[in-house]
């Protein structure tokens, strides 16, 4: 009997359509998808893959090549790979990450001998790389200083807004990038910090502006951090480029240190993927300066609890790399020298790209290529020149001129300066 009841209701399911009208639900749940648009940054990459010319030049990701235009691995980072290999276990990370890592991180942002980390009155937590680190910030200000809104400069790394956006934090910004001088709008962004609200949060580039490569100096952030602390101000720092902009840790860590100095309890995203070459190891650190070790221990709590539903814990391998690099002398001399010389080799090229834009004649001033530091430098270019170099030269980079100078080669910088020469003529 109950076996011809069922044959009954599965018939008038089907003289109903009703089994048609369940699947035509589920066929457009996800017709109202449309395709996300590309990504300003990857998307360069992905379009010169597909370029088969064999002049092509890729200038356009922020990743560090050797002169022959190859992605480099580090000697340190082979070595520590080879110290670890088979001697760790797989089992999970604590919440917060390695405390290895973490230790060795703050030394390098607060110093080796800082009174901060003795007294334990930083809550810091493994991230994954900067991106995390900085989204992690975004949504511990969103829960616990809900009302606030975030100061961006302009321009930034553009997944910087995707961030605070996405944690949605309320977002402005602030004068920076001065385009007539290609340097930096000093008297426009002080005018920006002393009328924002007291006690805003800014985000603020450590070193190596991206996508400028304009630093204040060291005396412009001293009046910067004096007028933080009139106004009140939080400054979060994105620290991507420690050790790789100039070449010396001690000596891109010195707007940090100043702010320190100064009596600021800030916030800091740190990242390896720049300065130890570990792009896809995603490997980084959050830490927040507290007022006491009681309430570092309560910030660092929230901020596992923050990580919890995204990601649950952080990555092993990237963290034992780096507290294997940081924790040995000798293979941290070895990272020391290596990171110098990547530094130098941007910087060299630098060089090598400004004096043949000079040599080919140009009537346009390239000071500013050698006067900023760092992976990039902002060009100047419109984009309608950035399109004819893409077009005529099959020369890949962001349309807002932001060359990638660690894509520059003592075999390609003759034929990119004359590139630039014909489309800025």
């Amino acid at each position: 009997m109950e076996h011809l009841i069922r044959i009954r209701y599965v018939g008038r399911i089907l003289k109903s359509g009703g089994f048609a009208t369940a699947r035509s639900m589920s066929t457009s749940w996800w017709r109202q998808v449309e395709p996300a648009p590309k990504d300003p940054i990857l998307g360069v990459t992905e379009a010169f893959l597909a370029d088969s010319n064999p002049n092509k030049v890729n200038v356009g990701v922020g990743a560090y090549r050797d002169d022959n235009g190859n992605p480099v691995v580090l000697a340190c980072v082979r070595e520590a790979e080879r110290r670890i290999a088979g001697s760790m276990n797989m089992e999970y990370l604590p919440m917060g990450g390695s405390a290895n890592m973490i230790q060795e991180t703050l030394k390098l942002a607060y110093g080796e001998n800082s009174d901060l980390i003795k007294d334990k009155r930083i809550a810091a937590v493994q991230a994954l790389s900067g991106t995390g680190a900085c989204r992690l910030f975004a949504d511990f200000q969103k829960r616990f200083s809900p009302d606030s809104q975030i100061y961006i400069p302009v321009p930034t790394w553009s997944n910087h807004h995707n961030i605070w956006r996405d944690a949605l934090v309320t977002q402005n910004t602030f004068h920076y990038y001065h385009p007539e001088s290609r340097g930096l709008d000093f008297s426009a962004m002080m005018d920006d910090i002393k009328n924002a609200p007291n006690g805003s949060f800014f985000l603020l580039h450590a070193c190596a502006h991206n996508p400028t490569g304009v630093d204040p100096s060291e005396e412009q952030w001293r009046e910067i951090s004096q007028q933080f602390k009139v106004k009140g101000h939080f400054a979060f720092f994105d620290m991507a480029y420690q050790g790789f902009a100039s070449g010396d840790p001690e000596r891109d860590a010195k707007s940090i240190r100043i702010f320190l100095e100064d009596g600021h309890m800030i916030g800091c995203a740190q990242s390896y993927a720049k300065n130890m070459g570990l792009y896809g190891q995603r490997v980084g650190c959050l830490s927040v300066v507290c007022e006491d070790e009681k309430q570092a221990i309560a910030v660092k709590s929230q901020l596992q609890q923050l990580a919890r539903p995204m990601y649950s814990n952080p990555p092993v391998h990237g963290a034992l790399i780096v507290s294997t690099i940081l924790g040995n002398p000798d293979l941290k001399n070895l990272w020391l020298k290596e990171v110098k010389g990547m530094a130098d080799r941007i910087i060299g090229m630098r060089t090598a790209l400004r004096e043949n834009l000079e040599k080919l004649g140009s009537p346009l001033s390239w000071e500013h290529i050698t006067k900023q530091i760092g992976m990039f430098c902002y060009s100047g270019m419109t984009p309608e020149q950035v399109d004819r170099l893409t077009q005529e030269y099959h020369i890949y980079l962001t349309r807002n001129g932001r060359i990638s100078m660690a894509g520059v080669t003592t075999g390609n910088v003759g034929y990119l300066a004359n590139a630039i020469h014909e489309v800025t003529k």
